[in-house]
């Protein structure tokens, strides 16, 4: 039997987003790790954007629980790609990485760094 590794996929977004690019989102970043959506066991985000339906959904649509963080928290992890956007938006440089890897606890590493749609950024990291 295969150990699978626990993925934690980060999530930022704009207001409004649908799940359906939510998804589409996350499934291409998983194709890109080479991963399985079944290991995924948890969608992180900031707190702000915890009520986001989109987000919701998604989480509901992957089986997992919808983890927030602080901006405090968010902007304490460092990331190698800061945004000013996310920045302004949110108070953090970065929510899609730093949400990842705060899931992933100590010793998370990204898999695969912040990827875009037109409404949404994700990322996903895994512990070594």
């Amino acid at each position: 039997m295969t150990k699978v590794t626990p993925l934690h996929v980060g999530v930022g977004a704009r207001r409004g987003v649908s799940p359906d690019e939510v998804m589409a989102l996350v499934e291409r970043t998983l194709a890109e790790a080479g991963a399985d959506a079944a290991a995924i066991t948890a969608l992180a985000t900031v707190d702000v954007k915890a009520d986001e339906p989109g987000l919701r959904a998604a989480a509901r649509r992957l089986g997992v629980p919808l983890t927030a963080y602080g901006a405090d928290a968010l902007a304490a992890q460092p990331v190698p790609h800061p945004s000013e956007a996310a920045r302004w938006a949110t108070g953090a440089p970065g929510v899609a990485e730093a949400a990842a890897l705060l899931s992933a606890g100590a010793g998370g590493v990204l898999l695969v760094g912040k990827r875009k749609s037109a409404r949404a950024t994700c990322a996903i990291a895994c512990t070594v």
